[in-house]
């Protein structure tokens, strides 16, 4: 039994790595905050860019269910049009993302601007190429 319970936790161990995000920053939001994504997530098709962003928010952000010390938005971008559509947006009180303070699911995600300086803007400047 005891032996199981070690291999478990070993098992357990292995796999958090393998399941943890490399972030890679790729700029900052006019408020100064560092906005990265995780290059595995990156997938083209066409005009289309989807990708998993983040932002640490320095200083955290006091909302309405708590404070956001960080956030990871699932988004397509459109880089002809140089907009996004948000699938998911998860906050988190904690830097290390570690910690849901809220979650929000899009089931009709629908196109808009990426804003410039904003996550959105960053986003699609390094995904898709500075505006011409």
């Amino acid at each position: 039994m005891r032996s199981l319970f070690v291999g478990v936790i070993l098992l357990a161990s292995a796999a958090s790595p393998a399941s943890a995000q490399k972030w890679k920053d790729i700029g900052k939001t006019v408020s100064g905050n560092v906005v990265s994504v995780d290059p595995k997530s990156i997938k083209r098709e066409g005009n289309l860019v989807s990708a998993t962003v983040r932002v640490v928010f320095t200083p955290p952000v006091k909302a309405a269910r708590g404070t956001w010390a960080s956030s990871r938005t699932i988004a397509t971008f459109d880089c002809t049009k140089r907009y996004l559509a948000a699938k998911e947006n998860v906050f988190y009180s904690d830097v290390n993302s570690t910690k849901v303070i809220e979650r929000n699911v899009n089931k009709q995600p629908g196109f808009g601007p990426a804003l410039g300086g904003s996550l959105g803007g960053v986003s699609v400047d390094y995904l898709c190429g500075p505006k011409k």
